[in-house]
């Protein structure tokens, strides 16, 4: 049967919706108030690794929740199964809200989602969410931008489609912006060789995980110490972890003590 056909058919019976959610960095507060209306009235919440799932909570008891995982993991569903998840439950149950850590549009894969569901014209609506890419470092009273400090930012991952170091990287880091590296933790000896080699090893870096949530950690130093504060303070990849270049990373309330350390070891 032709999508559109069955498409079609379904709409006989149900109402086909998908509503994307992003859930924000983490703790279940930083939820917009319209993303909580629209779990309030799901048949379907499909939902990945990153979310807290107390907001699950909000969705009616009766309605089906279904975890996902992280598309990116071996383990979990893939990209492509999740569409079509998505897809075959708007088009049987109704009303599926897509639930995503983050934004949906930061590294999220959220347009995706949508292409996907207009190829069965399923309606779709789009709840932006909080990125961490700004607001972690923004609790940690690291402003990515700052008057006479940092007046740009380059929010990039850590790998391009293939896996690789992501090329652009190298760019961001002979600027004078912020450099905010998502899902780029494995990537970070790689990344400090890159910033020690265009003579930038006494920049101010830092290293969050969990960022938001109650086993939140974070590492502060420059680009010479931070994989050895990152070790010190038991950071892995366990959780989900930025890192952060520039010189806004001198306004963390700990930064000035930090460096004063460092001055007297002659880093």
């Amino acid at each position: 049967m032709e999508r559109q056909q069955y498409s079609e058919l379904q709409k006989l019976y149900v109402e086909p919706k998908i509503t994307l959610v992003g859930a924000g960095p983490g703790d279940p507060d930083l939820i917009s108030v319209k993303g909580v209306k629209a779990l309030q009235t799901a048949d379907v919440v499909i939902y990945d690794a990153l979310v807290d799932e107390t907001l699950l909570n909000y969705a009616p008891k009766e309605a089906t929740r279904v975890y996902v995982g992280n598309p990116s993991g071996d383990e979990n569903f893939s990209q492509a199964t999740v569409n079509r998840l998505m897809v075959d439950y708007a088009l049987n149950f109704g009303h599926v809200v897509r639930l995503k850590g983050g934004d949906l549009f930061v590294f999220g894969r959220g347009y995706e989602e949508v292409e996907f569901a207009a190829s069965y014209s399923v309606e779709t609506e789009i709840i932006p969410g909080i990125s961490s890419a700004i607001s972690v470092p923004g609790l940690q009273g690291i402003p990515v931008t700052h008057k006479g400090n940092s007046e740009s930012l380059w929010i990039l991952s850590g790998t391009d489609s293939d896996g690789l170091l992501n090329s652009e990287i190298k760019e961001a880091a002979d600027s004078k912006a912020t450099v905010v590296v998502l899902l780029g933790f494995e990537q970070l000896n790689e990344i400090v060789s890159i910033y020690k080699k265009l003579g930038k090893g006494r920049l101010p870096a830092a290293v969050i995980q969990n960022g938001s949530m109650k086993n939140e950690k974070i590492a502060i130093g420059i680009v010479n110490t931070i994989e050895e504060v990152v070790e010190e303070q038991s950071i892995d990849n366990a959780g989900p972890v930025l890192l952060i270049f520039g010189q806004a990373v001198t306004l963390h309330k700990d930064f000035s003590r930090i460096l004063n350390f460092l001055e007297q070891e002659n880093y």
